[in-house]
């Protein structure tokens, strides 16, 4: 399959372009696309075949379920049972935008789809190259991150590229997308909302909206051992090629802790990386030393995460160091993505070694 790449911005939509996309996706093939968190690979959820090529692209379980993007709020309730109360207030306050709701589903969605359960994922993306495409599409657009299984999620058209190539019909470069980490995903089909991932809407933000909201035990332990209710629950998710290892404790000892760890690994002869800030990135020695941005700007953390890890693969690092980041607000989402890049390999510094 020859995959066909074709260039566009919010400012400079290609409508003739977006209708060929709409076309594939009708008739069952896949398009990628930017959204405002990451680029998504998009199928027609509605069309059981469609879900099953997006897995077989992905090289993802069937039972990881699919996000349903709509283009309108009203379309909420062809896809869903039943909407309550809360899904209004948190569609007023953040939609279109970075969230998920997990809502029990409607008989249309295939099972192929919500991964065998009673329940669908809606989201409705800010994006407007996303949101044209899904109006071109008939309005219901399955799409996960548009990577394949367990890689970074791509944040640039680039590393769709690499990872599809081949594998679907089209890409839609429309440059790099600007939060960088995946929409936050509420369950609202319990008796309280419950988060089952963190992402750009905090928690913080949605008690303001909904009052009391609870967080899923297993968002930053990695012990769920129960069949996943949102992507990304259960599997490893995001691992670059190379080791990575979180290193957590007093600032001064994580920077000599990661630089002996650098210094046995360069004379093992391996390539090594480490990911810093930049009021760090200058006291390490490394093959490649990284910055995601100021510790205190969450979002420019959010949004060089990935990029950063896929620029690790591009240099070949064999082992990688990260320095933590704070688990309130944003950096929730952050740390949610590093520890599972990781596969939770985390090393607490104390003391001196």
């Amino acid at each position: 399959m020859e995959t066909q790449i074709i260039r566009m911005d919010e400012e400079h939509i290609d409508q003739d372009a977006v209708y060929s996309a709409g076309q594939i996706l009708q008739r069952g093939g896949l398009v990628a696309f930017p959204t405002e968190t990451v680029y998504g690979l998009g199928g027609d959820a509605l069309n059981p075949d469609s879900s099953r090529k997006i897995y077989e692209a992905k090289g993802r379980p069937s039972d990881n379920p699919l996000i349903v993007h709509i283009c309108r709020f009203e379309d909420i309730f062809k896809v869903a049972s039943e909407v309550p109360e809360a899904a209004y207030k948190l569609a007023e306050a953040f939609w279109p935008g970075p969230l998920t709701m997990i809502l029990k589903k409607a008989d249309i969605v295939p099972q192929e789809t919500t991964g065998g359960l009673a329940t669908v994922a809606v989201r409705f993306p800010s994006h407007k190259v996303a949101l044209a495409l899904i109006d071109a599409a008939g309005g219901f657009v399955a799409a996960p991150s548009a990577n394949r299984s367990k890689r970074p999620s791509p944040t640039l058209a680039k590393y769709v590229e690499e990872d599809m190539d081949g594998r679907i019909e089209m890409i839609i470069d429309g440059g790099e997308v600007g939060i960088g980490l995946e929409s936050t995903i509420v369950d609202l089909t319990g008796v309280e909302p419950i988060i089952l991932r963190p992402g750009f809407i905090t928690r913080e933000m949605l008690h303001q909206v909904l009052g009391s909201v609870d967080i899923d035990k297993t968002i930053l332990d990695g012990a769920c051992k129960l069949p996943p209710k949102a992507p990304g629950m259960r599997y490893k998710h995001y691992a670059p090629k190379g080791e990575l290892t979180i290193m957590e404790g007093c600032p001064e000892l994580v920077v000599e802790a990661i630089n002996r760890r650098c210094a046995a690994a360069k004379a093992d002869g391996a390539r090594v990386g480490v990911i810093a800030t930049d009021e760090t990135c200058h006291l390490y020695v490394a093959d490649s030393v990284k910055s995601v941005g100021p510790r205190q700007d969450e979002e420019a953390v959010g949004r060089s995460l990935f990029r950063i890890l896929r620029e690790f693969d591009d240099e070949e690092m064999e082992y990688i160091y990260s320095e933590s980041f704070g688990e309130s607000g944003f950096g929730q989402a952050i740390m949610n993505r590093l520890l599972k890049a990781a596969g939770h390999r985390v090393e607490q510094i104390d003391k001196e070694e």
